[in-house]
């Protein structure tokens, strides 16, 4: 037990580490988040619009403005987090197949970049909430920070997949980039007229904007299913993952009771 949890902790200790050395998702926090933010401050109309809110329960009228830098927000975390964790299980593949023919606990390996992958986006939804915070008095900024943290969970796992499955660098940003840029369109009034339809909330960002309306523009409601559904769907996608991140870190090695190749020929 103490060495499987040494393992863990050696192992969750790199995966931090690996993160505060990605300098682009660093640049991406310090810059994208209040930059994309500022220029919906800035250009997106503050008139009044009214929408059925799922977690509510109810019809709201809102700011336009603050609705669609709620959104932006969640579009950021998902962004910056689902390709944090692509490249993180993507670069370290190789290394992680190497450990695990060494006797690395691939268990461990995985639950470690989980570790990494809290502690980030716990981080950057915090940071999120303090930009929106700066232009505008969310009713409930903890349960806002909340709603974007289960949104970057579940980006994140579906990076973690991505990361293990697929085997092109390119190919596995353009699909985190276009799911979070479609996901969070088509929950914005905004850009979307039909967001209350019924089918969105089968998509990874439904809950966590759900839960981070409600936390911008009611005071009483708090969307306790709603917070679950980020949680289920990062676990339904790691365990996905999982499989994935076993199968391409399997031994590769010949059974020992295999003969060994002589490179000679009859």
């Amino acid at each position: 037990m103490s060495r499987t949890w040494e393992a863990f902790r050696t192992g969750a200790g790199f995966a931090l580490l690996e993160h505060a050395r990605n300098r682009l998702a660093l640049v991406l926090v310090v810059g994208y988040i209040p930059l994309w933010l500022t220029l919906e401050h800035w250009f997106v109309t503050p008139d009044r619009l009214r929408f059925l809110l799922r977690a509510a329960g109810r019809t709201v009228t809102v700011n336009g403005n603050h609705l669609t830098m709620v959104s932006g927000a969640v579009n950021t975390v998902t962004l910056i987090v689902g390709f944090m964790m692509f490249m993180t299980t993507f670069k370290a593949l190789a290394f992680d197949r190497r450990l695990a023919l060494a006797g690395y606990p691939r268990s461990c390996l995985l639950l470690s970049k989980v570790v990494a992958m809290a502690a980030a986006s716990a981080l950057i939804a915090a940071y999120a909430t303090a930009v929106v915070c700066w232009y505008w008095d969310p009713v409930r900024p903890a349960l806002l920070a909340l709603g974007l943290f289960t949104a970057a969970v579940s980006y994140g796992g579906i990076g973690i997949l991505l990361g293990a499955f697929l085997r092109n660098e390119l190919a596995g940003l353009f699909v985190i980039i276009m799911a979070s840029l479609l996901d969070t369109m088509l929950q914005n009034p905004m850009s979307n007229a039909g967001a209350d339809k019924d089918g969105l909330q089968l998509l990874p960002g439904y809950g966590p904007t759900q839960v981070a309306v409600a936390a911008s523009f009611t005071p009483a409601v708090t969307p306790y299913g709603h917070l679950l559904l980020g949680p289920v769907w990062f676990l339904a996608i790691w365990l996905l993952g999982t499989a994935a991140f076993f199968a391409r870190t399997r031994d590769h090695l010949p059974p020992p009771s295999a003969p060994l190749p002589t490179g000679r020929t009859a």
